[in-house]
């Protein structure tokens, strides 16, 4: 395919398999042997439910668990690391996603946001990922204008009867070619009838990964590495879990979930920092119990992070033998959920409930004890405090056997500090005493209301409207973060694009109107054959963008081209688009298997209305052709995934453009009694291409320029790779 061009079809992979309807009250998408968006009778919600074999068959091509998304309706990557992609839902990424691990409300302690809630699980320890895109009852959560993203290892098996006992245990491992990437994993469980106790660990690497051709930019300085190496991609994890439950009865459960990372490098090649470190421990306390009245679940957790950044090996200074630039992050995150079930009627149910977070972040930069960087402590957020108390109520209800809906609302209160800042010296101090004389302590009083319709005039077509205002406050660093000189600013980066940023206490929260219609036809079994369309539309009041920083002492370089030194500031913005996905199952003689073609289209534009200019890291059209086969314990896939060029760029932070590309995957699975084989090959063209969301290339070479790293290559994408999994259940 000639580079540059696109073909018009879609991202989304939406397959529906037979008998997959997803009709609970949730209107849940229940995706077992292939990602399935089935057009349910019942479907309310509107959420895609990934798990089984939809998870397992993909593990084996990634470490990185919000890879596993990839093909859900209206979820897009960031590019990061190689653990810690970010997903975007219609346009909207990052912290405007509320993203729960284990009931675990995770927060990023890093300036460049390099440990994002899912980098915290590995993807063989994923069982169940839940995403409500867009428009999303209140009860799924606060704090987010995007949607959210659950995710879930394992729940407790217990034994069936009193005296009896069961166990399971499994052994993998992985290779693939490109970046020599090797891991392994292992999960272990035993129960009775009423104790379970589960472990799972994981472990991961990488070394830089290849793009398809030579990738040697001639305007970087620093260290050059051969050929079509990328720099910065390379990375190790480990990830450990255990879980303790307890079952009195079938009427209540108790879980105690411990869980422990440790990442000792991971390289971002769109970063001006690498990660050095990241040690992460987990604890939660769960409780789900069924009463005369209804049904109780609580979770209790907390979080504590180490995160130390600097250069790595491959952002070393070119000349001498620098300290580098060490930056130290600890945050502590703690909560509290209630969450309770009330049927009022047959016909109408009560969710209630209420929330508590309390986070805290201190994040400093200790002196390299060279030149700017010396002689004291840089503070860049110092007690930083942010503490959300939330309380909710939603009427689930079934008007008849055509009308139903899910109507709610939701109140935050959003608290936010940070103490008094300093910088390695006297040459930061004008901006320091100026921050630490602004009142910082600032509350935000959040109301979140939503509104689902769902209407099935007959068993071949069902329709869903949504309605919803949500509401983000911003974050520690878009708040907190006060330098105005150069080189702090280009330490503070949430987007990937090279550029550098201060803070603004003044911001106010995000605000989006939504709304979507969701057209869906089937055949009358639901099992044949479906069409989804569903167009969005978001007026976002507030939305946090960037505008050129002009006080303190910003450098004064913001001239095209180049990077830029930006302020976080409150705009308007305007999202729309639309997703659509089709399905159909081919007839084939019993005896050969069963044939299954899907296509889908995803498409979204953001525009700053304030502006006139063009939202960043917003996904191209894109699409996915995918054509599957099934026969007994063995299934084939080949997939062509194929993306728009990228022309509506953000002018304001000088984002790149990116030409449209293709790419073919293959892979085949087959079980054999306790055996599972895992082969495939990405990329099998070897099809050079640039991320669109994959931000500004940094990863190789720092000079000791006042801009760092030359401006102008985009992030290359990874060449031909060939992977084996194998797994082993006992």
């Amino acid at each position: 395919m000639q580079q540059g061009k696109w073909w018009p079809l879609g991202l989304a992979l939406t397959v529906s398999t037979a008998g997959a309807t997803g009709s609970d009250n949730g209107g849940k998408h229940h995706i077992h042997d292939v990602l399935v968006t089935a057009p349910p009778a019942q479907q309310i919600t509107g959420k895609t439910l990934l798990e089984g074999a939809a998870l397992e068959s993909r593990r084996a091509a990634t470490s990185d668990a919000a890879a596993l998304l990839k093909g859900v309706p209206g979820v897009s990557l960031y590019g990061a690391g190689g653990v810690s992609s970010m997903p975007a839902i219609h346009g909207l990424g990052d912290d405007r996603i509320n993203i729960q691990v284990d009931g675990l409300s995770l927060i990023s302690a890093c300036a460049n946001h390099m440990n994002p809630p899912l980098s915290y699980i590995d993807p063989t320890q994923v069982a169940e990922m839940t995403v409500y895109a867009g428009v999303a009852p209140v009860s799924a959560g606060g704090d987010n204008i995007g949607g959210t993203i659950i995710v879930e290892s394992a729940r407790p098996d217990f034994a069936a009867g009193d005296g009896d006992s069961v166990s399971q245990h499994q052994l993998g491992s992985f290779y693939r070619s490109n970046g020599n990437s090797t891991g392994a994993y292992i999960s272990s469980k035993f129960a009775t009838r009423q104790f379970s106790l589960a472990y799972q660990g994981a472990y991961a690497r990488a070394d830089n990964y290849s793009a398809a051709r030579d990738f040697k930019p001639d305007h970087f300085g620093g260290m050059m590495l051969a050929g079509d190496e990328v720099g910065s991609t390379a990375y190790e994890t480990t990830n450990h879990r255990l879980n303790l439950a307890y079952q009195h009865s079938d009427d209540h459960l108790w879980m105690i979930g411990l869980g422990y990372q440790h990442i000792p490098y991971q390289g971002f090649p769109n970063q001006r920092m690498d990660m050095l470190d990241n040690t992460s421990v987990q604890l939660r306390l769960e409780h789900n119990g069924t009463f005369g009245w209804g049904e109780l679940a609580t979770t209790l957790f907390h979080e504590h992070t180490r995160h130390d950044m600097n250069f790595g090996d491959d952002k070393q200074f070119w000349y001498g033998n620098a300290a580098g630039m060490p930056m130290e992050t600890e945050g502590k995150n703690s909560g509290l959920t209630v969450t309770a079930n009330l049927p009022l009627s047959t016909h109408l149910t009560l969710v209630a409930g209420t929330e508590a977070q309390y986070y805290r972040l201190e994040d400093e930069w200790p002196p390299s004890g060279t030149g700017m960087m010396a002689p004291g402590t840089f503070r860049n957020i110092h007690n930083g405090e942010r503490d959300r108390h939330a309380l909710f109520a939603e009427l689930h209800a079934r008007h008849s056997s055509r009308w139903s809906s899910i109507t709610g609302i939701r109140y935050e209160a959003v608290q936010m500090d940070a103490g008094d800042v300093q910088g390695y010296n006297m040459m930061y101090q004008p901006d320091a005493t100026a921050f630490n004389r602004k009142d910082r302590n600032i509350r935000d009083d959040n109301v979140d209301i939503s509104a689902l319709i769902s209407f099935v005039p007959d068993d071949r077509q069902a329709y869903r409207l949504g309605l919803s205002r949500k509401t983000r406050s911003p974050n520690l660093y878009e708040r907190y973060s006060w330098s105005t000189h150069g080189m702090a600013m280009r330490m503070v980066n949430l987007a990937g694009d090279g550029n550098g940023y201060t803070g603004n206490i003044e911001l106010q929260p995000e605000i989006a109107h939504s709304i979507s219609l969701t057209a869906d036809f089937h055949d009358r079994q639901q099992t044949r054959w479906h069409l989804s369309l569903t167009p969005f539309y978001t007026l976002v009041d507030d939305y946090i963008d960037a505008v050129p920083c002009t006080n303190g002492q910003c450098p004064q370089s913001n001239s095209l081209p180049g990077f830029r030194y930006l302020t976080f500031a409150n705009r308007d913005a305007r999202l729309y688009g639309i997703d659509i996905t089709a399905v159909a199952h081919l007839p084939l003689p019993e005896q050969y298997g069963n044939l299954r073609f899907s296509g889908s289209l995803s498409h979204v534009r953001g525009k700053n209305t304030t502006s006139d200019d063009n939202l960043y890291n917003i996904a191209p059209l894109q699409g996915l052709l995918v054509l599957e086969h099934d026969l007994g314990d063995w299934s084939n896939r080949i997939e062509l995934q194929l993306v728009d060029s990228k022309n509506h760029t953000a002018s304001v932070r000088n984002e790149l453009a990116t030409a449209g590309y293709g790419l073919v995957n293959m892979s085949t699975s087959y079980s054999w009694h306790q055996i599972r084989v895992d082969v495939g090959v990405d990329n099998l063209l070897n099809q050079a291409h640039e991320l669109p969301l994959g931000g500004a290339y940094t990863g190789q070479g720092q000079t000791m320029s006042a801009g760092g790293i030359p401006y102008g290559t985009a992030m290359q994408g990874p060449g031909r790779s060939f992977h084996i999994g194998v797994s082993l259940t006992l």
